[in-house]
């Protein structure tokens, strides 16, 4: 069956559900034309542009500004989702999506979120989902022993990385016993400022915490990198010692494996002696990264994080996990705990005192949590640790072939090391008589009209950013389906459309 074939079986006209839900031949059918329009989808996405081709509010004036008085048949509705939302959206699927940190959700995972919305289980306490909570239990500890950190880490599932990194930072708050989760930080004389520290290159999930745990922008220390983007841990060691000698906090430092422009690596042991020397929790952000070191050869990426904390990663980047799916290990169960614990009495059951069962609602914000788990213990199960380590030594051989063709070409030149699966570069055709800055701006502008020519081609689709004060492209490799085919193919493309643009502007 073709994408464009699902049928409408009903007479929308006088069609009108019965009480109670879909009846099960309906299910077994839709069910059967659902997964065969998902596998055709990922059959033939390469046909499509990996760009939405469309403007904002075109969908919206396609669709009733009213809700339907009346059910209507599924047939129609399908028939909606093929014509309708498959080509508003940006297809992350594609094997040409080199954009941001490329993903891809993978067939294991999306029978783990159906299933996952069959049982639609609601994590609130063990006994309302044994399953949810010990099969996060197991699955994290597989996840755990993958990438090699030490048995002392215990792990727990969030949504985002921004997430699992506010609850650290605030366990990393509980820590320092200034009754903060009792008396608050307001109108408060005897609290001095609270520090938080990080690279310049970090993400911004880490001042959006701040902010939202209301440390405020000010007490975010942001350290200066090197040559290489990494955090420099000198650097780190002066401010704190110089908010000491203010009487400000120092609170927590966070080290970046795998930074979001570069997917630079900051020295986690040197900021880990810094951490150590002055009481301050570590927090490893290696949301994009931490996956590599399922690779045994990539494991040192993870040196130093032994002695961290806490730790984040995200299977749903570069473990073909379904969107979303985020990994919080610490090292300090009992102080994140201490943070969010708080069981009314609607809440308490008989296994409330009982040693051995962790209720993870009580390990942060949420208390309802998605069973997400079963996606990923499928897909450690259906891949097994060398089939997943496999395609990510895949991305990395094949972002390093880029970085040849880049190295090896006149007129493009890397911006950063390749450490992964991310390549910064940019196109630098030469031209004579020009000043230093007159040269910077000309390429900058170059650059920004070269990406969006190929982001507008629907062939691929890059993003960029600014390195040292320079338009900078990024092409990403992480989708499961991406080959050096692709890779050749867009690199191609690149040069194809620099041509074309240096030919104009001259």
């Amino acid at each position: 069956m073709r994408e464009t074939d699902v049928p409408r079986t009903e007479d929308a006209e006088g069609f009108a559900p019965p009480l109670g839900d879909m009846s099960a031949e309906d299910f077994r059918r839709y069910g059967r034309e659902i997964v065969d329009w998902i596998a055709n989808y990922f059959a033939s996405i390469e046909q499509r542009p990996v760009l939405a081709r469309t403007q904002p509010g075109d969908l919206v004036a396609k669709l009733p500004a009213a809700p339907p008085e009346r059910g209507e048949p599924m047939g129609a509705i399908l028939s909606d989702v093929d014509a309708l939302i498959a080509p508003a959206l940006t297809h992350w699927a594609h094997p040409s999506f080199f954009a941001y940190f490329a993903t891809s959700t993978s067939a294991p995972g999306v029978f783990g979120e159906l299933l996952c919305a069959a049982f639609d289980a609601k994590a609130l306490l063990w006994r309302t989902a044994p399953a949810a909570q010990e099969l996060e239990e197991v699955a994290l500890s597989w996840l755990r022993q993958m990438i090699g950190l030490p048995g002392s880490f215990q792990g727990i599932i969030y949504d985002t990385a921004s997430v699992s990194s506010m609850h650290a930072i605030a366990a990393a708050r509980e820590s320092l016993d200034l009754r903060i989760r009792e008396d608050g930080m307001s109108g408060r004389p005897d609290l001095p400022l609270v520090c938080v520290y990080t690279s310049e290159q970090s993400h911004s999930s880490i001042e959006k915490s701040v902010i939202t745990l209301g440390l405020g922008q000010r007490s975010l220390r942001k350290i200066p990198t090197d040559a290489e983007f990494r955090m420099d841990a000198d650097a780190l060691a002066r401010a704190v010692e110089e908010d000491l000698r203010a009487g400000r906090v120092p609170c927590c430092a966070v080290a970046t494996v795998g930074t979001t422009s570069t997917t630079s690596v900051d020295p986690v042991s040197r900021v880990a002696d810094v951490c150590e020397r002055h009481n301050v929790w570590l927090h490893v952000d290696a949301a994009y990264a931490g996956s590599a070191a399922v690779v045994p050869e990539l494991r040192g990426l993870l040196a130093g994080c032994e002695r961290a904390d806490s730790l984040v990663m995200n299977p749903h980047k570069w473990l073909f996990t379904p969107f979303d799916l985020s990994v919080l290990y610490t090292r300090r169960m009992d102080v994140l705990h201490r943070a969010f614990s708080l069981v009314p009495e609607y809440l308490r059951t008989l296994e409330t005192d009982w040693q051995q069962v962790r209720n993870h609602s009580e390990y942060g914000i949420q208390l309802g949590r998605r069973f997400r788990a079963l996606k990923l213990w499928m897909i450690i199960r259906y891949f097994g640790h060398e089939g997943l380590a496999a395609r990510i030594r895949e991305h990395c051989r094949l972002a390093q072939l880029f970085a040849s063709w880049i190295k090896s070409s006149s007129g493009w030149e890397l911006l950063a090391p390749v450490p992964l699966s991310v390549v910064c570069f940019r196109a630098a055709p030469s031209r004579e008589g020009e000043t230093d800055a007159e040269r910077e701006a000309r390429l900058d502008a170059l650059n920004e009209r070269l990406i969006n020519s190929v982001n507008a081609s629907g062939a691929a689709f890059l993003t960029h950013t600014k390195l040292n004060g320079r338009f900078t492209i990024r092409l990403a490799v992480g989708n499961i389906r991406t080959t050096e085919e692709h890779v050749r193919r867009v690199w191609e493309l690149l040069r194809e459309q620099c041509a074309r643009l240096s030919d104009q502007s001259v």
